[in-house]
Parts: C-alpha cells; sequence; structure tokens
C-alpha cells in the first residue's frame, strides 16, 4: 500500500515538475558517476551497474527528446578510467562494443535522426571498440535532428592541450598569424564537427565537482549545473526534469541580472543621454521580463529620473 502511495506521489510530483518546464536547454552534458557503488549497494559487481546504467542512458534520451533538447553529451570512460582493473575495464569494453553497435542499427535513432559520435583520445581505447565507434558514426554521421556525443577516452585538459598544441605548431611553421587566433580557432582544433555550447551539466552519485568534463564549452558558456544524489541506475525522470528547471531559473536570473543592469545604466542619465541610454536598453530588449515591455520599463523609468 504504502509502495502504491509513494508511485502516486511520485506520478503527480513528475506532471508538476514537467508542467512547470517551459523550456529546454539545447545541450546537456551528463556525469555518469555511480555505477560502481549502485552495484556494490545491490551486491552485484561493477559491471552489473555499467549495465544498469546503460538502461538509465537510454531512457534520457527519450526524456531529452520528449522536452526538446538536441544535443546529450554523456561523459562515459575518462582517461583516469584505465587506471581500473584489468577485468572491470575490459567488462565496461564489452559492454561499450555492444551498445555503440545496438544503438548504431536501432530504428528509434535512424527514425529520430541520431547522430552518434564520440569525443576524447580515442586512439587510446582497443581496437574493437574503436571500430565499434567508426561503425557508428558512419551509420549515423548524416543525421542532423539529434547529436549524442559520447566522451570516451576523454580529458578536458588533454582536450584544451591537444588543441594548443595543433595552434603553436601552425605559427610555428608561418602558416597562422598569432593575431588572428580567435575563438573559431581553438574551436575548429577541438573537434572534426563543433559542439554547441553547453547549458546544462548534470552529475549523478553525491560528488558536487565537474571533473574536468567539456570546459571549453561549459566553463565558457557559465553553464548551470545540477549535482544530485541518486546513483546514475537510479537516475529518474523526476531528477532529470528538476535539473532542467535549475537551468530555467538560472536562464532566468541571468537575464533580469542584464536588465537590471541597463536600468542603472538609464538611471545614471538624464537630459540629452537619456536617449542614448534608451538605445541601449532596447538592445536587452530580449531580457526583459515577460510581465514588462521596454516601453513600460523606460516610460517608469523616465518618470524616476525626471521627479
Amino acid at each position: 500500500m504504502l509502495r502504491w502511495v509513494r508511485r502516486q506521489l511520485e506520478t503527480a510530483y513528475e506532471r508538476q515538475l514537467r508542467r512547470s518546464v517551459s523550456g529546454a536547454p539545447a545541450h546537456v552534458a551528463v556525469i555518469q558517476d555511480g555505477n560502481r557503488r549502485y552495484a556494490s549497494k545491490q551486491g552485484g559487481e561493477a559491471s552489473d551497474g555499467h549495465r544498469e546504467g546503460a538502461k538509465t542512458t537510454e531512457r534520457v534520451l527519450d526524456w531529452c527528446d520528449e522536452i526538446g533538447v538536441e544535443e546529450l553529451t554523456l561523459y562515459t570512460f575518462s582517461t583516469e578510467n584505465f587506471e581500473r582493473p584489468d577485468h572491470e575495464r575490459e567488462a565496461l569494453f564489452d559492454l561499450l562494443e555492444n551498445k555503440l553497435y545496438e544503438f548504431a542499427d536501432a530504428e528509434r535513432v535512424h527514425d529520430s535522426g541520431v547522430c552518434i559520435r564520440a569525443i576524447g583520445d580515442v586512439q587510446q581505447l582497443p581496437p574493437r571498440v574503436r571500430e565499434a565507434i567508426d561503425y557508428a558514426e558512419r551509420q549515423t554521421g548524416d543525421y542532423d535532428n539529434f547529436v549524442l556525443n559520447i566522451a570516451l577516452a576523454y580529458g578536458g585538459r588533454n582536450e584544451l592541450l591537444g588543441a594548443a598544441r595543433d595552434v603553436a605548431r601552425e605559427v610555428e611553421s608561418g602558416n597562422l598569424d598569432p593575431a588572428d587566433i580567435s575563438v573559431e580557432t581553438i574551436e575548429s582544433r577541438l573537434y572534426a564537427r563543433p559542439l554547441r555550447d553547453v547549458d546544462l551539466i548534470i552529475r549523478t552519485g553525491g560528488d558536487e565537482r565537474t571533473s574536468n568534463f567539456l570546459p571549453w564549452h561549459a566553463n565558457g558558456n557559465e553553464a548551470a549545473v545540477f549535482f544530485c544524489t541518486p546513483y546514475w541506475p537510479e537516475f529518474s525522470k523526476i531528477d532529470f526534469l528538476r535539473a532542467v528547471r535549475t537551468y530555467e531559473s538560472r536562464a532566468q536570473s541571468f537575464r533580469q541580472a542584464k536588465v537590471q543592469r541597463a536600468l542603472a545604466l538609464v538611471r545614471a542619465v538624464g537630459g540629452v543621454e537619456l536617449d542614448e541610454a534608451r538605445s541601449v536598453l532596447h538592445k536587452f530588449a530580449e531580457y526583459v521580463p515577460d510581465s514588462a515591455t521596454v516601453e513600460e520599463i523606460e516610460g517608469g523609468d523616465e518618470r524616476q529620473t525626471t521627479k
């Protein structure tokens, strides 16, 4: 009886959360932490936790599709993971190989136009995993409705270091002028196909750190971050919707801060300078809360500055 009541309450809460979500982050990045701890809690092997985590990944793909997320990046295997025991590492490679082939052939992937690609130093991976990556990327490379990035043999510092070395070599060879180095210069050397800036990072398992994940695309974009305690196999739709709500709250706060800075500028000037200040405020029109128009804010502010 108590279990039934709990399920009903969770269902009602999930519906409430879904109604409260008005938009979606374009790019969500997930640190899938806690697979091994989940398995230990269940009395199983680490491989059991990874298999259960793979099921969560499939559910998250459905949730992203439901609310309109356009890109999902999964931190699946870090460079530090190579230090795990051989038997655990090989079991994880088996799972990765099987899932890559399975996803590449899945009807849902092709029906939804999902592009699968790997990011990271994949040359460190065993040949069988690299072959599975090549297969998945070939099978889905022409799609662009949704992008699924799988971070394998990934390290954010190594990624930036590699791009910096490429740029340095081109400058040294005379093929690149230092004055021409731009954001696009770096981004073009990170991946063959560009990633969107990350809007939301989710980390499961209780740790509150981003573990060097996508530093260029997340930190540079001031991505919202959502930490939660459930292990990855336990991550639920309620947790996912709460993460999206965190992103929306962060985005709204960011918009309001821009509006307030613009209004402070208007309040700080008067007379002939007011027209110039108004033109600045109009540039922030997209950040004005829905409950007020730029003209209303200007009118109220003009009354304040001419008292």
